[in-house]
């Protein structure tokens, strides 16, 4: 399969899309598929499988995901991208996450994001990007508001977070208020 790639200076992100995620569970031997998916063990495999033959997309919903991957070692740092894509609405849900402590706080996020907000409003036609983090999420707060996301409310009792129910700071991105330049 022919993969999709965005470039930034330090980043390449691979889009993984339904179509992808199709082609991984159906061609590749379960070790491929850690390796793939960056998965740490045979317990995050098996998650991914359910959530797999749970359907990935369906009618108006779907996702565009992103692995961050280091240019220089070419190893998978993180993921990024839209969940909860509301195609009938233009807008989704925007995750993100670096994986170790050692890529973190070297703008690594905002590099990537910059790039993928591009592509939201650009390819995918969205008009508006949501994201929820916890309060005490300092380092995504910081990112959100880089890019201009307006606060709009709190979630109460929104995530849970191994059963504790946690509220939510929701954040939006409309795609006129996107400054590319940043």
């Amino acid at each position: 399969m022919r993969f999709d790639y965005l470039l930034t200076n330090r980043l390449k992100l691979r889009k993984i899309t339904p179509e992808v995620m199709n082609h991984v569970f159906t061609t590749m031997q379960d070790s491929d598929i850690i390796d793939f998916l960056a998965l740490s063990d045979f317990q995050s495999l098996e998650k991914e499988k359910n959530k797999y033959r749970s359907g990935l997309s369906s009618f108006n919903r779907s996702f565009v995901n992103f692995q961050l991957i280091d240019k220089k070692t070419d190893k998978i740092i993180g993921g990024c991208g839209f969940h909860t894509w509301q195609t009938n609405h233009n807008r989704a849900e925007l995750g993100y996450g670096l994986f170790y402590e050692n890529y973190k706080r070297k703008g690594l996020m905002t590099e990537a994001l910059k790039a993928i907000l591009s592509y939201g409003f650009n390819e995918m036609n969205l008009n508006r990007v949501e994201a929820l983090t916890s309060e005490d999420n300092i380092a995504s707060i910081a990112v959100l508001k880089h890019f201009d996301f307006k606060f709009e409310g709190i979630l109460r009792e929104h995530y849970n977070a191994n059963g504790n129910m946690e509220d939510s700071f929701m954040y939006s991105l409309l795609k006129h208020e996107f400054n590319l330049n940043i």
